[in-house]
């Protein structure tokens, strides 16, 4: 009961925050993290550390299964707010933390809450997460905590251990080779050796920490090898055009958008990217780091200050033989099959691995904060966003998720995150369908 009673109050001081984004509300999570960073609140990975969970951008989120598992899977005292307008962050924050404060009956989320784990560490029930534990695939980086810096590295936990399980996000039933006592089974196929060893169907996503929101992949594995991979985008449609590519699209449509806007919206798409990258890779201090950049850019701060903060950001990265081990020789995308899949932007300028995709985001961070005050027009035909061409027949999200099943075909299932990290697709362009007449915001 006493620690019970200790964990309420550090709740009540510091709710440990899950965030469930919906494809096309970019810039209400944003503004939800750059609020959390300023009140010092976590943002948890798992439902079992969260106190509060947000539902950020879609209604209808509210009452679908995969937010209904989450709901579950978070141990009581527990409340939930969902946020659709940038202008009511801290007003439904507030908000959350007052329910969880009064100790409200939990609503709710769809099926009923059914036994679920307590904060004393009591069973309630079966753990209704579809939980499947498939760590320390890589235990051996643990090894390298603290190496060239990386202080704040929780040994490497995103790389071995970072939860990439996707049923910890309310996937339960992965249609293995059946199911007992609610806990699905493995079938068993060859291997690439000739073994006959367990197949494994595991789902990631929609909602994992430092992920696509709306993506779903569907990994057949073996071992801890990645034998099939398949996509599967849950972007329901959204008149909104997609936050990161606004400035080119306002500019395509006539409007008079300078190149330092420009600018400032590829640095703080492309530190943003590096911050799931930072995170996934299990460099926390670094991934926050990138955040408070972003952060910065996208509240105006000027040239000199921008370049003052990404310098050492980008120096310590470059200099990182651990992140280099950790992520060279992943995901390699030749820049012929690049372009052959009508990739464009970074990942085909890279020719190479994760890590070299890595390494063109923090070049482009770079020359951009140098040019965030830059005057002059931006021309209508220069419509090349973060992630590529604006202008080709699919948007360059969708190219990159048409590479994604290649690229993790054969690779290890611990480096399955930081490969997609290292490519970052933005659903919200999947998502986007223009309304006549409607206006950018």
């Amino acid at each position: 009961m006493e620690l019970r009673r200790r964990l309420t109050r550090t709740a009540m001081a510091r709710p440990g925050v899950l965030l469930a984004v919906c494809p096309g509300a970019t810039r209400e999570r944003l503004a939800v993290e750059a609020e959390l960073a300023q009140r010092g609140w976590r943002c948890v990975a798992v439902p079992a550390e969260a106190d509060l969970l947000v539902i950020v951008g879609d209604r209808d989120a509210e009452e679908s299964d995969w937010v209904a598992n989450l709901w579950r899977a978070m141990p009581a005292p527990k409340s939930r707010v969902l946020l659709t307008n940038t202008d009511q962050v801290t007003e439904t924050l507030d908000r959350g933390l007052a329910e969880l404060r009064r100790g409200e009956p939990a609503r709710t989320v769809g099926a009923p809450d059914g036994g679920q784990r307590r904060r004393d560490g009591s069973a309630g029930g079966p753990d209704q997460s579809g939980h499947t534990d498939h760590h320390d695939a890589h235990g051996g980086h643990e090894s390298h905590d603290g190496h060239d810096g990386h202080d704040g590295h929780d040994g490497h936990a995103g790389h071995a251990g970072h939860q990439m399980d996707g049923g910890h996000h309310g996937h339960a039933g992965h249609d293995m080779g059946g199911v007992v006592d609610g806990l699905p089974m493995a079938d068993r196929a060859d291997d690439r050796d000739g073994l006959r060893l367990d197949r494994l169907h595991v789902p990631l996503g929609p909602c994992l920490p430092a992920w696509p929101a709306g993506l779903i992949l569907r990994l057949t594995l073996q071992g801890d090898v990645v034998q099939q991979a398949g996509v599967e985008p849950l972007v329901p449609a959204s008149p909104r055009p997609p936050f990161w590519n606004e400035p080119w699209l306002r500019a395509v449509a006539g409007e008079r958008v300078t190149r330092g806007d420009a600018a400032r919206r590829l640095c703080a798409a492309h530190l943003d990217s590096l911050g799931r990258f930072f995170a996934v890779a299990g460099w926390a201090d670094m991934a926050d780091r990138a955040r408070h950049v972003r952060d910065r850019a996208l509240a105006g701060a000027d040239t000199a200050e921008l370049s003052t903060l990404v310098r050492p950001l980008i120096r310590r990265a470059e200099r990182s033989r651990t992140l280099r081990w950790l992520t060279a020789g992943l995901g390699p995308l030749p820049a012929e099959h690049a372009r052959h899949l009508g990739v464009t932007g970074p990942a085909l300028g890279a020719d190479g691995d994760a890590y070299s995709r890595m390494l063109v985001w923090l070049d482009a961070v770079g020359r951009s904060a140098a040019a965030c005050d830059g005057g002059g027009l931006l021309d209508g035909a220069e419509a090349v966003g973060p992630r590529g061409e604006l202008d080709g027949p699919v948007p360059p999200s969708r190219a990159l998720l048409d590479a994604l099943p290649g690229l993790l075909e054969g690779a290890e299932f611990a480096c399955a995150r930081i490969i997609v990290a290292s490519l970052d697709p933005d659903l919200d362009e999947l998502a986007h369908v223009p309304a006549a007449g409607a206006a950018h915001d």
